[in-house]
């Protein structure tokens, strides 16, 4: 299985790709790692960057995309931007979509520890929260 783990930040969305297969895990390489919905939202910019993500999970076969919950009240709360990027991100039909705490990833990782140490990867530093959150989802379902 395929997953694309999402963090969102600001006006992007930071991904990192991950496979799972036969107990395996793999990084694939991919040619992008952030996408931005330009700062005008209207329905247009939206319709756009969604049709950007639909196509780029197509081209990299992905079944399933994890994104890591936001806060909606108080001192880290995610701003407007960022929900219009998680509901074009769950409205995309092709791919499954699911949610995950911050809670609910620490305790899936401490169940079932990182194999590798992220600095190992060869991700870059600002795609490690996407990497975590993919990794919680595949390596506990």
């Amino acid at each position: 299985m395929r997953v694309c783990g999402v963090e969102i930040k600001s006006n992007e969305a930071i991904i990192c790709l991950l496979s799972k297969k036969d107990g395996l895990f793999d990084l694939p390489d991919c040619r992008q790692v952030r996408f931005q919905l330009v700062k005008d939202q209207d329905a247009e910019s939206i319709r756009r960057f969604q049709f950007t993500m639909q196509k780029f999970f197509q081209d990299y076969k992905v079944e399933h995309v994890v994104i890591k919950e936001r806060p909606q009240k108080g001192k880290f709360a995610g701003a407007a931007v960022g929900f219009k990027i998680e509901a074009a991100l769950q409205l995309i039909e092709s791919v499954d979509v699911s949610v995950l705490s911050g809670t609910e990833q620490k305790e899936k990782i401490k169940r079932n520890p990182m194999p590798v140490d992220f600095a190992d990867t060869g991700l870059k530093k600002f795609q490690e929260t996407a990497f975590h959150v993919a990794y919680a989802y595949l390596a506990y379902p």
